[in-house]
């Protein structure tokens, strides 16, 4: 199998190496993969550093030409991208593929808005004073990334960070090295100066514990769970340190009685199963109303006997593998604990063989369920849902918001008075209407409330307020 090293001050780096897997076939592992030490995290941040002052004072023009360069090989060579996504992490080709479309989308935006950045010209109170407000890059970025997207999360960090000036070290999850590692490539190729880009794959504990305690790191945007989360807003506050965190999600999708029960299912399956349900924006919790309720319920118990798990890169395969044995593991457990607290297991939940040896789930759906359950109050992350039966639109409402949590908020009514009522009052960062509480644009702010996230927004030109500083300068001309 081929090595894969780590990219430090513009080299390849490492001679040590661990087996990245491939959940739809245990015996074809997707390559080898250097794991940083922290010693090599320490030389990385280092090199950021070192190459900061040049890079932030580069002329937008010639950022800019890097950044459309590797947009385009991206989208040229998505396919391929896809199929090691989906190798690796296990979302079927078709999603894959997608994803690492939606990269190039990412980096395409990003090099435009390297040309597109501004600043303020305003008066003084005070007269014949001018007053200039502008923005510059923070500096040293360290940027965590999930396995759960592999590429797209990675690349809506790298992107702003270094479009707005910024040196990185970037260091993906430990199960999906190999789609960090091809973007780090393209970008290295497509004509990044030495230090600019550091790529440190390996464990948390080392290489994620390095940044988290190194003072030489500037800000951090974080992607992953709540724990891990908490760890990472402690150890930035004692160094002073911007920081920027996307967590967990426990995501209402409330079904109303006058909602077209076809779109109903469409968004409660699309939203819970796919990616087999290991997305922070999946619909765990359907909440719906009673005159809807049994119909509802039927129609997508229907539609998930008909769903087929399978190998990731079979065409026919529209629910991939659960990414290793510990999230299988962790679903399981929570299936065991929805029937242990009275819910119904109304369809799925058992783990299913396939032609190759994998994680292949059913997805999994509870009914008779209650919002103070713990399949109603903790995050699943994998196809596991439940439904939860109110009486009208205030109940609805009511359990929706009552959660630690809140990313997305979905509603499914034909009724605009309903769906203008939940756009404001839904305590969640994200609202979808008529639609799944999954799938988002790369263009428009992304980001929740409570612990859900914290920091500043990420995606589309929001993410200027997290990767860059304002200045504001004042002038009088009248003296030297």
């Amino acid at each position: 199998m081929q090595k894969h090293q780590n990219l430090i001050n513009g080299e390849w780096v490492g001679d040590t190496f661990a087996e990245n897997s491939n959940p739809s076939d245990l015996t074809s592992p997707v390559g080898l993969y250097a794991r940083a030490t922290a010693a090599e995290a320490e030389t990385a941040i280092a090199a950021a550093r070192a190459a900061f002052p040049a890079w932030a004072a580069m002329p937008p023009l010639q950022r800019h030409a890097i950044l459309r360069k590797a947009a385009d090989e991206i989208t040229a060579r998505r396919e391929e991208l896809g199929r090691l996504l989906s190798s690796e992490e296990g979302k079927t080709l078709a999603e894959g593929i997608g994803e690492a479309a939606r990269a190039g989308q990412i980096f395409d935006y990003f090099a435009g808005e390297v040309l597109r950045a501004g600043g303020e010209l305003l008066p003084s109170v005070r007269p014949g004073i001018g007053v200039e407000i502008t923005r510059e890059p923070v500096g040293v970025v360290g940027l965590i990334t999930p396995w759960n997207f592999p590429i797209a999360i990675p690349a809506w960090k790298l992107a702003p960070a270094l479009a707005w000036g910024n040196c990185v070290v970037l260091k993906p999850a430990d199960l999906v090295p190999g789609c960090a590692w091809a973007l780090v490539d393209i970008l290295h190729r497509a004509g990044l100066p030495a230090g600019v880009l550091n790529l440190v794959m390996g464990r948390g504990s080392v290489v994620g514990q390095t940044m988290l305690d190194s003072p030489g790191i500037d800000a951090i945007s974080f992607t992953g769970s709540t724990a891990t989360g908490a760890r990472v807003a402690e150890a930035s506050a004692r160094l002073r340190r911007r920081v920027q965190l996307e967590m967990g999600g426990k995501n209402p999708l409330v079904v109303l009685d006058d909602a077209d029960l076809a779109v109903a299912v469409d968004c409660a399956v699309q939203g819970a199963f796919f990616s087999t349900g290991q997305r922070c924006t999946a619909s765990s919790r359907l909440i719906v109303t009673e005159g809807i309720h049994d119909a509802f319920v039927a129609a997508v118990v229907e539609r998930m006997g008909q769903l087929t798990v399978g190998h990731a890169l079979d065409s026919a395969t529209q629910i991939g593998p659960v990414v290793d044995e510990s999230q299988m593991e962790q679903d399981q457990r929570y299936i065991a604990i929805g029937r242990d607290e009275g819910a119904k297991l109304a369809f799925g939940g058992e783990r299913v063989s396939r032609g190759t040896e994998g994680y292949f789930l059913q997805p999994a759906l509870f009914t008779d369920a209650t919002n103070a359950m713990r399949i109603s109050r903790e995050e699943i992350f994998g196809p596991v849902a439940c439904v939860i039966r109110v009486k009208d639109y205030a109940e609805a409402l009511a359990v929706a918001n009552d959660t630690e949590f809140g990313l997305s908020s979905g509603i499914v009514t034909s009724s605009l008075a309903h769906a203008t009522h939940f756009k404001r009052a839904a305590q969640a960062g994200m609202v979808m209407v008529n639609l799944p509480t999954a799938g988002v644009d790369f263009h428009v702010p992304f980001g929740g409330r409570k612990a859900s996230s914290l920091g500043p927004r990420e995606q589309g030109h929001h993410a200027v307020e997290f990767f860059t500083t304002v200045k504001t300068a004042y002038t009088f001309p009248g003296r030297p």
